[in-house]
């Protein structure tokens, strides 16, 4: 069974459990107290007590389906809205997500289950895409041929899953080139991959001989200008 799933059963068995234990106590210090009486009482009162605690019961309904659904399980790395982190733990009521810069943060379940979650570790692998280029006197395609065998040597780089390099389009400066690659799923990995491969295609590109072009601006202007030199006075 999964961990998820297991810690429901027993919070839900501790939760029937507790409420039993209330029901029977009460109908030894009330003899005249029937099971039916106090289901009866208890409809009135959740009534009253649901618009009391209405925040309260929402979160921990959203932390039953939560659990049940098994969106994401603890270890797990999210994104939601602008939290980003490692989930600690899923209670019925809140979960605890570590961001990657050390914070712990404290979010309530309602508030997972009505914003979209991106579950970053859901799959062993994930895709990354950088964009880069060339000149536009550059032969672009000997360009690509070098880069996919440059990727093909890197470490972080999933070679199970096919390294994708194409010509994206025409940019301002230069042929825009898109490069994408699988890689490990956590946010560490995502980051030492990048840095790995942008550091390959700048090397690569340098030892070839292929500029990767700045923004280049070109003048005109309507009248020529006229250039005065000023002769240069020596001390």
């Amino acid at each position: 069974m999964r961990q998820s799933l297991s810690e429901l059963f027993e919070r839900l068995s501790h939760i029937g459990i507790w409420a039993l234990g209330l029901l029977l106590a009460a109908m030894v210090v009330f003899p005249g107290l029937t099971p039916a009486k106090a289901l009866g009482g208890l409809g009135l009162a959740s009534i009253a007590i649901g618009f009391a605690f209405k925040e309260i019961f929402e979160n921990f309904f959203a932390g039953v389906l939560l659990l049940w659904k098994y969106p994401f399980e603890k270890g797990d790395f999210i994104e939601c809205q602008s939290i980003l982190g490692k989930v600690e733990n899923i209670s019925v009521r809140m979960t605890t997500i570590r961001k990657t810069n050390g914070e712990l943060v404290v979010v309530p379940n309602s508030f997972l289950f009505k914003n979209a979650v991106n579950v970053l570790t859901d799959q062993d692998k994930r895709r990354i895409t950088i964009m880069t280029g060339v000149a536009y006197s550059e032969d672009a395609d000997h360009a690509v041929s070098l880069l996919q065998q440059a990727l093909s040597q890197c470490e972080t780089v999933d070679q199970q899953h096919p390294i994708q390099i194409f010509l994206n389009g025409f940019g301002d400066s230069s042929i825009d080139i898109e490069v994408t690659w699988w890689t490990g799923p956590t946010p560490l990995d995502h980051r030492r991959s990048r840095s790995e491969v942008v550091s390959t295609v700048k090397r690569t590109l340098d030892e070839a001989g292929i500029e990767i072009p700045f923004p280049y601006r070109t003048m005109t202007f309507k009248e020529p200008l006229e250039i005065n030199q000023k002769p240069f006075k020596s001390d």
